[in-house]
């Protein structure tokens, strides 16, 4: 019997309660059926993942379009799974407000709201702006009917800045706005994540398979709650992919078919 949605989304807020779990990111409905048989527990969708197969870059793609995807994700696996809306499309607080209630209405059991404006110019959105969003995404979540995990993201690495201190800053402003989990992508050193860990009390996510230190294990005894891999193994993926075209293409050779999923098996995996 499938899970409900209301069933995946406790679950899924239970699965933060206490020690850590991997959160592996899928881009499509084969991606996840394949990601769910591996054992996860819970998935995330990732933007710029599911751009690429659309022939986009990250940041190009529709709202409705990549909540559409989350959808079609979310109806075909029986766990759990966590949106990537970027931006939540709008400056405003009422625009992210609406992207969160959309991602309920798609049945996602939680979902993320970053700090970045998509202007290069000025990256980050001023401090107390980003918080008047974490404040109206938390409003519109707690209003849903079912548990739903409000994760904020503080971009200031991502954005080409070095300043821990500020990232420290937005994550306990994030923190004190009500968010479920908070969020530092590209923290690189095993130093960095336990003085984010031991500045804040709400539980912390960390991006891995960028180059960062460390493995499952050493982010665990440090008190990370959730590991995500983001767009990492797409990426994994088509560089195989290009490997595989590369050989075929230049020496006529078909080692690359070495380590293939087997048709029989990943036939299956679609019913």
């Amino acid at each position: 019997m499938a899970a409900t949605i209301e069933a995946k989304a406790k679950r899924f807020k239970e699965l933060h309660a206490s020690s850590c779990f991997v959160m592996s990111n899928a881009w499509d409905v084969g991606s996840a059926k394949v990601l769910e048989a591996a054992g996860f527990l819970g998935l995330g969708t990732t933007s710029s993942g599911f751009a690429w197969t659309v022939g986009q870059k990250d940041g190009a793609t529709s709202r409705d379009l990549l909540l559409a995807n989350a959808k079609a994700i979310v109806d075909a696996v029986d766990i759990p799974v966590s949106g990537d809306l970027l931006n939540a499309f709008g400056r405003s607080p009422d625009v992210v407000a609406e992207t969160i209630r959309l991602a309920g209405e798609a049945g996602l059991a939680g979902d993320s709201i970053e700090d970045t404006t998509g202007d290069p110019a000025v990256p980050l959105f001023e401090r107390e702006l980003a918080k008047e969003r974490i404040v109206a995404a938390v409003e519109a979540a707690r209003s849903l009917d079912r548990p739903f995990v409000l994760r904020a993201r503080a971009d200031e690495l991502f954005a080409g800045a070095c300043d821990l201190d500020e990232i420290l800053a937005r994550l306990a402003v994030y923190e004190e706005a009500g968010a479920d989990l908070l969020f530092a992508p590209a923290l690189m050193t095993l130093a960095d994540i336990e003085k984010v860990v031991g500045r804040v009390q709400t539980p912390i996510n960390v991006l891995a398979g960028i180059g960062n230190e460390g493995t499952v294990p050493d982010f665990a005894a440090r008190g990370v709650r959730r590991i995500s891999v983001g767009s990492q193994l797409y990426s994994a993926v088509t560089g195989r992919l290009q490997a595989a075209a590369q050989e075929l293409h230049s020496d006529g050779t078909f080692g690359w078919v070495d380590g293939a999923m087997p048709y029989p098996l990943l036939n299956d995996l679609m019913r």
